[in-house]
């Protein structure tokens, strides 16, 4: 199984080192290279891709425009010298951010995190045909994840809280392990318990046995990270504060 990619630089020596990794790493297929964004997008008018590497600090039209213009979403790694875009460029659901100057090793990571949804959604499309889906119900406090071109059995009262990441969900997990795996956040909701969970933000279901604390905006989890309580969920989360204290 190879991937259909396309890499995109401003920087002629840049495009060069890029189109010289993908081309030796073997699930990966580089079908055009360009030094605009611009004419990037054209291409892509009259042609299709899975995977896109692009520079996001370029003159005409930036990376992460280039990115927000795209009606078909092709999966896409950010390269760049500037730290400073990282944020921005996984606002965008970007599958990883390589941060120049990488090596062979980091684009082969970053690829292989790509492949891995790609799978998932071979995986999704032939499912969607039988009727079938990429996280199996929950039997026993265990539930079934395709992730990372395997079925991994997790431990519900493991996940410590669950991100949704556009046409994925990213389940993080007690020993601080990720899964990534093609499904949506709501689909997902409707497979855990609403006793244990609570969807806290649009992005954002925690496990409340994970709780740690809470401030104004904010509830803290057991794995010293937090996630933000949107606006239309304060209610009900207070509401299951308030309840706890009583």
């Amino acid at each position: 199984m190879k991937m259909r990619c396309i890499a995109i630089d401003d920087e002629p020596l840049a495009l060069r080192q890029v189109s010289g990794y993908i081309a030796k790493i073997p699930f990966l297929e580089l079908v055009a290279t360009f030094h605009s964004a611009v004419a990037a997008h054209e291409w892509l008018k009259e042609n299709e891709t899975d995977l896109i590497f692009v520079d996001i600090n370029m003159p005409d039209m930036t990376g992460v425009e280039f990115v927000q213009s795209l009606d078909a979403k092709a999966m896409v790694i950010f390269t760049t010298a500037y730290a400073e875009y990282a944020i921005e460029g996984f606002k965008l659901s970007a599958i990883d951010y390589l941060l120049k100057p990488f090596g062979l090793k980091d684009i082969t990571r970053a690829s292989e995190k790509a492949l891995s949804l790609y799978e998932l959604l071979q995986l999704q499309e032939k499912r969607e045909d039988q009727q079938e889906s990429p996280v199996e119900s929950a039997e026993e406090g265990v539930l079934s994840v395709h992730a990372d071109r395997k079925t991994h059995l997790v431990k519900i009262s493991n996940i410590v809280y669950l991100e949704s990441a556009g046409e994925y969900v990213r389940l993080h997990l007690a020993d601080g392990t990720q899964l990534v795996t093609l499904f949506r956040l709501k689909n997902m909701e409707s497979e855990l318990q609403s006793s244990q969970f609570m969807r806290v933000h649009r992005s954002y279901i925690i496990n409340l046995s994970h709780i740690s604390g809470y401030t104004k905006g904010k509830v803290f989890l057991s794995n010293d990270d937090y996630v933000p309580i949107g606006e239309n969920y304060k209610e009900q989360f207070n509401a299951y504060v308030n309840s706890t204290q009583s």
